[in-house]
């Protein structure tokens, strides 16, 4: 059950995709440090679960959305690390363009407030 000031795993589940691409565009990282990285963009308020993580990476990968690699084994553990690739960049200019739209028809339909332009 969430609290009133956690976002719904319902409500979220259509931009994983999109916050996944996200973090990948700041820089290559790896399954622990992105949960970690989505807790913290949300201020706490979205937690991924590795499950639903890995099931996004193997759907980005499969769509060249992203790469994986080994690091070396310097910091411990071998860990594989994702990278996004040039296409994965333009899925997110376009999941940007697109999240806004529905952002702001989601708003409307909501609110029953029409935008003017």
């Amino acid at each position: 059950m969430t609290s009133r000031h956690d976002i719904s795993k319902d409500l979220i589940r259509g931009a994983t995709d999109g916050i996944i691409l996200n973090i990948l565009s700041q820089g290559d990282s790896y399954g622990y440090q992105m949960v970690q990285q989505v807790t913290e963009l949300s201020d706490g308020h979205y937690e991924i679960n590795e499950a639903t993580l890995y099931t996004v990476f193997r759907r980005l990968s499969k769509n060249g959305l992203i790469d994986s690699y080994y690091g070396n084994e310097t910091q411990g553990g071998r860990r594989k690390y994702y990278h996004i690739t040039q296409a994965g960049s333009a899925e997110l200019t376009q999941f940007h363009k697109d999240w806004q739209f529905a952002k702001e028809t989601i708003t409307q339909l909501t609110t029953g407030v029409l935008k003017h332009d």
